[in-house]
């Protein structure tokens, strides 16, 4: 497990209380495990979680007083204020509920992506948190990784000039796909969100950030194409503890029996044990084949953007992947930025006046980050607890600028599904 730590806080006045609801792989591992290793800023102090294990869990590791574990909302919310504020992570369709009961108690909320599954909640949630003076921070992480900063960075020096097009992927990487989108909590949008948004509004947003741009009109491309009963090979069973084909990638004791312990074998059983996950193979939808489960969202998706200063981008996102990554080329008035977010390497190549001249190269290799997200996570966190203490609201990852990337995705989704471009503005 990774253990954050925080850097830039020297102290603070008073420790901030923290309220989770959700416990899960995020809830707990990402920002439970975040404040324990950091306890001279926070300290959880109450936790919402129907799941007994999960809990139970929370409230050994952090001590928490009995009568602050919840197994419901309603009780959560009919106490008094118990926390400077709360962390939503639970899952896409359960954010809208809590986000309006946390503004109406008073609590400052650090809300997980997507937002909401519904535009006009989506709205809703901004308005009332800026209509409160309370923070809603989302977690769009890459904004703060080292990586996608330098890129930032490096486009507002002006040594590309001025931005023309981009060209961005996401990397869903193919066991990814099937662990979370095949098999997994994100498999079907009927029960929680388009690929589009769930996965890659992070990546909407980062576009939007770098252009500095909202965006003006969209369209957008993809279908679930290989991931489907068409493409189950011939003899294959249902479940992959009973089948015989050697030779497929997605075979449940492929993808979970090497990693016990960690992501994503977490994910698929409380009992981390080689019989554990076996048993969870055995029983649950983790264990099915990737030809015969009920997902319906995209395996990949091609969207074309354009921003409101003119610039263009296209965006793709696809689970026929090796690599977990993503990769993005901006291309400039006076040259180009090639990056690559899995090798921690941007490349600035500026123009030249012809093929004899020596090609102009600058390569940054950005420094490797110690926690989850290539530094995002510690990133948010070390953001949140610092508006905590000086009592802020503009995050980098507010609501009002996370909302551009949830329109976008929307948007996106609507184009797709309709086969139509949209524009924002009357969106």
């Amino acid at each position: 497990m990774v253990k954050y730590s925080i850097k830039g806080i020297k102290g603070m006045d008073v420790m901030k209380t923290v309220a989770i609801i959700g416990a899960g792989q995020r809830g707990q591992d990402i920002y439970g495990e975040f404040i324990k290793n950091n306890g001279h800023l926070g300290k959880v102090v109450a936790v919402v979680e129907p799941n007994d294990f999960k809990r139970e869990k929370m409230a050994i590791e952090h001590n928490i007083l009995k009568e602050n574990v919840f197994d419901n909302l309603d009780d959560f919310f009919s106490r008094e204020k118990l926390a400077d504020v709360v962390i939503i992570a639970t899952l896409d369709r359960q954010h809208y509920e809590p986000v309006m009961k946390a503004l109406d108690k008073g609590y400052n909320i650090l809300l997980e992506k997507p937002m909401s599954v519904n535009k006009d909640e989506c709205i809703d949630m901004v308005n009332k948190a800026e209509e409160k003076g309370l923070l809603l921070m989302v977690c769009h992480v890459l904004r703060y990784t080292n990586f996608f900063k330098k890129l930032k960075e490096i486009v507002e020096s002006g040594e590309i000039g001025d931005i023309v097009t981009i060209q961005h992927n996401e990397n869903v990487g193919a066991f990814h796909m099937a662990h979370s989108f095949v098999r997994g909590n994100w498999r079907n949008s009927d029960e929680t969100s388009p690929i589009i948004l769930q996965k890659s509004c992070h990546d909407l947003d980062i576009l939007s950030w770098i252009v500095n741009s909202n965006c003006e009109s969209i369209a957008s491309f993809g279908e679930l194409i290989f991931f489907n009963s068409k493409n189950r090979p011939n003899g294959a069973a249902s479940r992959c503890l009973d089948c015989n084909i050697s030779d497929c990638a997605f075979d449940g004791r492929k993808i979970y029996l090497d990693v016990i312990g960690k992501w994503p074998t977490t994910v698929i059983s409380d009992v981390q044990t080689r019989e554990g996950v076996l048993e969870a193979l055995s029983e649950n939808r983790y264990g099915k084949c990737v030809f015969e489960c009920d997902n319906n969202v995209c395996d990949h998706q091609s969207t074309i953007i354009k921003f409101q200063n003119g610039i263009t981008a296209t965006f793709n996102l696809s689970g026929f992947t090796d690599e977990i990554s993503r990769t993005i080329k901006i291309m400039g008035t006076k040259g180009e930025i090639r990056g690559h977010e899995g090798k921690n390497e941007i490349e600035v190549v500026t123009f030249r006046s012809n093929l004899k001249q020596e090609k102009n190269v600058k390569v940054y290799k950005i420094e490797q980050a110690d926690s989850g997200h290539n530094g995002g996570d510690g990133g948010l966190m070390n953001e949140l607890f610092k508006l905590l203490e000086e009592g802020g609201n503009d995050s980098l990852s507010s609501g009002r600028r996370s909302l551009q990337s949830h329109l976008m995705a929307f948007a996106a989704e609507e184009s797709r599904i309709n086969n139509k471009v949209v524009k924002l503005d009357v969106f």
